[in-house]
């Protein structure tokens, strides 16, 4: 089998090499054939040469034009004719591709200084598509002139195109700095560039300046080259991530909408938007803002219309509501759109044949030594000519002076002219050659003194010549001296403004800090208020009405907090939902209020159960959570950072259960968990181990019969335990009474319930600065101070804290900061209430 087996193995390997097969590894062979792909588009298609500042494409394009003299002063000529010519002869790919190059080099939305002039459509910042481009018409604009300027005296090198049957420059002799003052943007392979456009005046004071310091800083080369100036104007934020990016080549920068807010005779205003971020397009972003408004996740617009034109520029208008905050939704714009954009920077080119990174100053210094280049094979060329025009003057001198026999000599000749005048006159043969490709008749009206005059300016101009050549100092005062020039002809004002620093838009710095009450009836409608609108009364009051609901509602919770918190919305599912606490809406005392589905996406019977305010997400603050069936969970806070559509799973539920509060707890504090029927049990908050997000939790309080946990404390120093009932009873108790025991337990009594109080509404632990709020079935809502409540026995009635009409109960308690505010028909008021204040205080008894 083996010798049968090498025999086939020799067969085929001599059969591969009589048919000229190459076996080769295909890994490698792959691996080979990427690279110089690679290569191929990143040299050779995506990014611009540090040099021109231009893509081959452009370059191509640019080329075609000048070789058909389509230069700013000559009739416009068919797009479809030079996008033909360009692929044709140097660029063999899609004529697409090609066109759109052309485009975008015509579009003085894309472009800060437009290299080619349109005409047609050639698109729109609405995203509009240009005319097919046997419909528009192009040629060069005046400053890409300069694009092509001395290309015709050997400033640039040239390379056989595709075919071999043309030559096309590898760079075009630009005297602007293209790459910086248009920019460029592309993706290539593993690596991309996105480099900003700039004014030209102030590039070119830049480079003045490097010229005149080469060790010239970044932050020097600010004060000339402010930052990048945008087509589409727009205004920059800040100027750390232009510094950075001048310093490195990568940084980012923030691009704001230039706005105003008008105000109109009717009392309303509108936002009215006038300027873009570079490279945002209009109808999207209106399409977007109208789909935010429609979907509320920006309040306070009512329309928003687009009335640009080409006569008056941008113009969107942007109508605010009568009673919206205009500075405040103009914020949300900046926020949630791309009224204000970003900008990501990465001016990467090639140079020297390979990609690089590289920072304002390298780009500039590369730039300055290309104009050095460019000028020294210039003034070379120019050299060369001169010499060689003046070679033939010195023939033609000798001529004029030998006139006589020059001509009998010409005339006496046959085929042999040359070389007797060569012979006769120590002519060189350019200089024979001169004088026979004159006709007879021309050599006759020779002026001497026209030619001397010649002669003496071509003298001197070499000597120019031979100067700049020889002295680097003179070379580069002639380079400054020819930017000066461009820059006053071509120079023009800063677009872009560049305005004081700021972070990320934050709404809150232009919404006051105060704390409101939050309050949710039964049926799900929430809203806000101040504070302040619940004047404080005493034990006893009837109470201000919280809100008016219809007569099957109910204000079932109520929660204080401030505009700037976190607000976090727990349900009955065990789903946890963020808000801001000014993005609830404010409404007025007695209107019901927003209905919580259009804030929140709850489904079905799913209900919010607890609200709890965060500031900060610590990493070493926890939740403690505790659900109906007596479970408890404790998790950190930081676990809840983010936001999610549907909501976040704050606690694994059993079936049938359900999560009834939610609370923030420190290391050291202790737990208090009261049922329904008047049980209580304290236990140390690091008796729950941390869990994730998403576990279940562990036992809290055995539970008898069909009882249920009503509520979850947390015991603080210098605080005591405030218990309501249904029917309107309450008291303070001090934290000591109840003992610290071991989670999961029965607990002890904390109230004695009686058909007077009835079942426990609620539990707060308290200190002397708290008001207490109960808020009823009927949506009444009574503050107290905590300081007027009785402080009695563990397992007590209680006294009498709100009067009650018949079915109605307390539903909800609450607490607030104290305020000192009472005027004297309040304090009258009060007064009489108080004297028919009915308590009862009873015997205390021991479990």
């Amino acid at each position: 089998m083996a010798k049968h087996k090498n025999y086939e193995d020799s067969h085929f390997e001599e059969y591969l090499e009589t048919q000229k097969i190459v076996n080769i590894d295909i890994e490698k062979r792959m691996k080979e054939a990427f690279i110089d792909y690679a290569m191929s588009v990143i040299v050779s298609r995506a990014l611009p040469d540090v040099r021109d500042g231009l893509k081959p494409v452009h370059r191509r394009i640019l080329y075609s034009m000048y070789e058909e003299h389509l230069t700013h002063d000559k009739p416009f000529f068919k797009s479809a004719t030079t996008v033909g010519n360009v692929i044709g002869r140097y660029h063999p790919h899609g004529d697409a591709s090609v066109y759109d190059a052309m485009v975008r080099l015509a579009q003085d939305f894309s472009m800060r200084y437009m290299l080619i002039d349109g005409h047609g459509n050639f698109g729109s910042i609405d995203g509009d598509s240009a005319a097919a481009y046997r419909y528009t018409e192009a040629r060069m604009s005046r400053i890409a002139n300069l694009m092509l300027e001395n290309i015709d005296k050997n400033t640039v090198d040239f390379a056989p195109n595709f075919d071999e049957k043309r030559q096309e420059p590898v760079v075009l002799p630009t005297r602007i700095p293209t790459l910086l003052i248009n920019g460029s943007s592309g993706i290539a392979v593993g690596m991309a560039t996105n480099i900003p456009p700039h004014n030209l005046t102030e590039v070119l004071d830049g480079v003045i300046a490097q010229i005149d310091n080469p060790d010239i800083t970044v932050e020097e080369l600010m004060e000339y080259i402010k930052g990048p100036d945008f087509p589409t104007r727009a205004s920059i934020m800040g100027r750390r991530g232009v510094r950075q990016a001048y310093e490195t080549g990568k940084g980012k920068v923030i691009v704001r909408a230039r706005t105003e807010i008008e105000e109109h005779k009717d009392g309303t205003s509108a936002i009215i938007v006038t300027e873009l971020p570079y490279q945002v397009n209009k109808k999207m972003l209106v399409e977007s803002i109208a789909q935010l408004a429609k979907e509320k996740r920006i309040e306070g617009i009512s329309d928003i219309d687009d009335h640009s034109s080409d006569r008056v520029g941008i113009r969107v208008e942007i109508s605010v509501k009568r009673d919206a905050n205009p500075q405040v939704v103009l914020n949300q714009l900046f926020k949630f759109t791309r009224l204000q954009d970003s900008f990501s920077i990465n001016m990467l080119a090639i140079q020297d044949g390979k990609p690089k990174t590289m920072g304002l100053r390298e780009i500039l210094a590369d730039f300055i030594a290309f104009q050095e280049e460019i000028v020294t094979r210039r003034t070379r060329f120019d050299l060369e000519k001169a010499e060689a025009r003046m070679h033939i003057l010195e023939g033609l001198k000798i001529a004029i002076a030998n006139i006589d026999e020059v001509i009998e000599v010409i005339r006496n000749s046959y085929d042999d002219a040359k070389e007797k005048l060569m012979a006769r006159f120590g002519f060189s043969e350019i200089q024979a050659q001169s004088v026979l490709d004159m006709r007879l008749a021309q050599l006759q009206k020779l002026n001497s003194d026209k030619i001397d005059a010649e002669y003496n300016d071509l003298k001197e101009k070499a000597e120019e010549y031979r100067l700049l050549l020889s002295d680097h100092g003179k070379l580069m005062e002639q380079i400054k001296e020819e930017l000066s020039e461009i820059r006053a002809k071509y120079g023009d004002e800063r677009l872009t403004s560049i305005e004081h620093s700021i972070d990320d838009i934050d709404i809150e710095d232009l919404i006051d800090e105060e704390e409101n009450v939050f309050t949710l009836t039964h049926y799900g409608y929430i809203k806000r208020l101040p504070v302040s609108t619940y004047r404080s009364q005493h034990r006893g009051g009837r109470g201000i009405s919280a809100l008016s609901t219809r007569e099957e509602d109910f204000v079932e919770t109520l929660f204080t907090a401030s505009t700037h918190d976190n607000i976090l919305f727990f349900t009955t599912r065990g789903r946890m939902y963020h808000l801001k606490g000014y993005r609830i809406p404010e409404a007025g005392r007695h209107a019901k209020g927003t209905a919580i589905i259009n804030l929140l996406p709850l489904e079905g019977d799913e209900k919010i159960t607890a609200m709890l305010k965060v500031r900060d997400y610590d990493d070493e603050a926890y939740l403690i959570m505790a659900t109906k069936m007596g479970t408890v969970k404790k998790t950190a806070v930081s676990d809840y950072n983010m936001t999610r559509k549907g909501g976040l799973i704050a606690i694994g539920l059993n079936e049938g259960d359900e999560l009834i509060e939610a609370k923030i707890v420190s290391p050291g504090d202790n737990i208090i968990l009261s049922t329904y029927k008047g049980m209580a049990i304290r236990f140390k908050e690091s008796d729950v181990r941390a869990m994730g997000r998403t576990a279940h939790g562990v036992r809290g309080i055995r539970l008898r019969g069909e009882d249920y946990v009503i509520g979850m404390a947390v015991a603080k120093e210098n605080s005591e335990l405030l218990v309501a009932t249904e029917y309107g009873f309450g008291k303070k108790t001090v934290l000591d009474e109840y003992k610290i025991q071991t989670r999961g337990g029965v607990g002890i009594r904390t109230y004695k319930i009686t058909d007077d109080t009835g079942f426990i509404a609620g539990i707060k632990t308290v200190q002397e600065n708290d008001d207490l709020m109960l808020i009823t079935s009927e949506g009444v809502i009574i503050r107290m101070e905590t300081g007027a409540i009785s402080s009695i026995g563990r397992s007590t009635k209680g006294v009498r804290l709100v009067k009650l009409g018949d079915g109605i109960k307390v539903v909800s308690v609450a607490l607030t900061e104290h305020e000192e505010e009472e005027d004297a028909e309040d304090a009258a008021e009060n007064a009489e209430n108080a004297e028919n204040t009915e308590s009862a205080e009873g015997e205390k008894t021991e479990e």
